[in-house]
């Protein structure tokens, strides 16, 4: 189970909902958001096969969507619960089909996918056993998960939420869970699912320079990722 964020939150700043949150957002959020967050670290991953038909979870404004196409995934079907997110990525063009819905309870077909994707998404679920019975529904046999997303250890060294500053100046936070590595074995393994790969990245040299006030922070595991396969 998660931990509870408010402990650890050092900013205060008032919580939205997901839905609302990103809603309010999209407009800056291509801006915000670093590929060394997550993109990098998928670039990194070993395990995966970047081929055949994949499903982009939570697929945002279609950053992950056009990476994957980009790495030569064939075909990508794009899931969200944000409206204002999937018009973002329908006009980016890298998805065969988007679809308006929670990413556990997709509604696209089982056992059709070669690759099933999440990038930046699960410290915004309260359970994380869901969104992987979800993928497990949905990969073939053989199929991978990928999923990426800020290390735990991060938000609680950090203090920070997800958050977010509107062109007005206010700062807001969108609903944050810590999720320890071991919950996601947990979830993952309960749901059929075999690890083949974990990757941890650190604040270092090129986060520095991306964020210089982030230099007491340096060492410290920032993103993780896991694959794992069916």
């Amino acid at each position: 189970m998660p931990t509870d964020f408010a402990r650890f939150d050092a900013r205060g700043y008032p919580v939205l909902d997901v839905r609302e949150g990103y809603a309010r957002w999209v407009g800056t959020y291509e801006e915000t958001v670093e590929d060394a967050m997550d993109l990098h670290v998928l670039a990194e991953l070993r395990a995966p096969s970047w081929s055949g038909r994949a499903a982009d979870l939570a697929c945002g404004t279609g950053r992950t969507g056009a990476w994957l196409r980009a790495q030569g995934v064939a075909e990508v079907d794009g899931v969200d619960l944000t409206p204002e997110m999937l018009a973002r990525a329908e006009q980016r063009g890298a998805h065969a089909s988007l679809r308006l819905a929670d990413i556990a309870e997709t509604g696209l077909d089982s056992g059709s996918y070669d690759l099933v994707v999440s990038s930046l998404v699960d410290e915004h679920l309260a359970d994380l056993r869901p969104l992987y019975r979800e993928a497990f529904r949905l990969a073939r046999p053989g199929g991978c998960f990928v999923t990426v997303g800020l290390h735990p250890f991060f938000i609680m060294a950090a203090g920070m939420p997800t958050h977010f500053t509107t062109a007005e100046g206010e700062h807001f936070a969108i609903t944050t869970h810590v999720h320890l590595p071991s919950d996601h074995i947990a979830a993952g393994l309960g749901s059929g699912w075999q690890l083949a790969e974990f990757r941890e990245e650190v604040v270092g040299d090129a986060w520095v320079a991306l964020k210089p006030k982030w230099e007491r922070l340096r060492g410290t595991p920032v993103s993780a990722a896991y694959v794992w396969r069916r």
